[in-house]
């Protein structure tokens, strides 16, 4: 490993209480029996073989086990450390080799478990489909999830600098709306509006406002009939021409009011119609619509609007969001809802989903299996050499420990066997 490379902790904590009680009990089991061997051997070497013939078994058998268990001791220290700190080859092998280990695990996941077959068998086992309409369905999933989805929205705005998307959805509309033609726009809606009678209504409705207006504003008029009238003229006089004219005019503002076929309707409908069909058809109508339409944008007024949608659309977006009780929550809870049936019970969902979901994951991994790869040997690279190995040692220590222990056993019953038959050869 070259002397610059960063190195990273292993996550989680190294500490392992129950671990290393195991691992260490395991090692004080296993010195023990290689101590218990000695005893044994150093006592019938001191008996001697005059004591009886069976020592010469015990001592065999002894002997044996001191060799198993210096073997088996030697093999598992090895993997960790230099046995005795001894720079012996071949030994400290997870240290020594960690990077190549780390390579080789990620190769070895990438080849026998990240392929298209392996993923594709697997999800063909599996209901995938119910599964997850099975957990969106779970009693208050849903709800979680539309407050999760805001959360997220709400974390995803926070990075968006409003100086700068404002001019951008500003300058956006802007284009939009003078890219967009008026005058086909107008027409539709004249005539949906004439289609349905509508524009005879807002008639009857400013021909009772006329009225209204009128009474509301009697005294202003007549005072301006008495100020234009000579001055020769008798008050009496303006008052009956007044009181004439005005309710002349109400008379026919009633009339146009109450039947639907007065002449002044039918000409109202004939103009609107024409100037429908003028929108649609006379480009110079619709060039006086479009340099309408221009003043009304270059308008201050419509630029701070044009401005300001971008917060206030954002605002009232976030604030919708984070209402447990707001139309959108509910709106995306239901949908939720809605989703998790078909994946439970519509049958070409279903199909559909476990399909394409076999199809995405054998992409995926053919895509990135390698980046995995990659992720497993770099990270492996990165961590620290002795925790690493004291990591290992804790994961699977205590088994390795079982090693010495069956060698010590294993090794003394072959001393014996051996010794055996060497006495009955002799």
């Amino acid at each position: 490993m070259a002397a610059s490379r960063l190195t990273a902790p292993l996550a989680g904590s190294l500490d392992d209480p129950a671990r290393a009680r195991d691992l260490a009990r395991m090692k004080r089991l296993a010195t023990g029996l290689f101590l218990l061997a000695a005893a044994v051997f150093l006592t019938c070497v001191l008996l001697g073989e005059e004591t009886g013939a069976w020592v010469g078994y015990v001592r065999a058998t002894a002997e044996a086990s001191m060799v198993g268990a210096l073997a088996d001791w030697f093999a598992v220290t090895a993997l960790f450390r230099h046995p005795l700190g001894l720079p012996i080859p071949h030994t400290a092998i997870i240290p020594r080799k960690k990077d190549q280990i780390g390579e080789s695990l990620g190769t070895f996941v990438q080849e026998n478990f990240l392929t298209r077959g392996v993923i594709e068998e697997k999800l063909a086992t599996v209901d995938v489909p119910g599964r997850l309409g099975g957990f969106l369905a779970a009693p208050g999933r849903a709800e979680r999830l539309g407050g999760d989805a805001a959360k997220v929205l709400t974390a995803v705005t926070d990075l968006i600098q409003d100086e700068d998307v404002q001019p951008a959805v500003a300058a956006l509309v802007d284009r939009k709306l003078h890219e967009t033609p008026a005058a086909p726009a107008v027409a539709r809606v004249l005539e949906l509006v004439v289609d349905g009678d509508r524009h005879q209504e807002v008639l009857s409705a400013a021909l009772r406002l006329m009225a209204r207006f009128l009474d509301e504003n009697r005294l202003v008029f007549r005072a301006q009939l008495g100020d234009a009238s000579p001055a020769w003229v008798p008050d009496w006089v303006d008052d009956r021409v007044f009181d004439r004219a005005f309710a002349g005019i109400h008379r026919f503002l009633a009339e146009v009011g109450a039947d639907p076929r007065h002449e002044l309707r039918r000409s109202y409908d004939a103009r609107l119609r024409a100037y429908v069909h003028a929108l649609r058809t006379d480009p110079d109508t619709a060039a006086r619509v479009e340099e309408f339409k221009r003043e009304v944008l270059e308008h201050p007024a419509i630029r701070v609007w044009s401005g300001s949608l971008w917060t206030t659309a954002k605002n009232a977006v976030l604030a919708a969001a984070a209402d447990p009780t707001s139309a959108l929550r509910g709106r995306v809870t239901a949908l939720i809802l809605d989703g998790a049936k078909l994946l439970q019970h519509d049958q070409t969902v279903r199909e559909l989903v476990q399909r394409h979901s076999g199809r995405a994951a054998g992409y995926a991994v053919e895509r990135f299996s390698g980046d995995l790869a990659d992720l497993v040997s770099s990270t492996v690279a990165r961590w620290d050499t002795e925790e690493t190995s004291r990591r290992i040692e804790l994961q699977v220590g205590r088994d390795l420990q079982w090693i010495r222990v069956n060698g010590t056993v294993v090794g003394g019953l072959a001393g014996l066997v051996i010794y055996t038959l060497a006495q009955l050869i002799g």
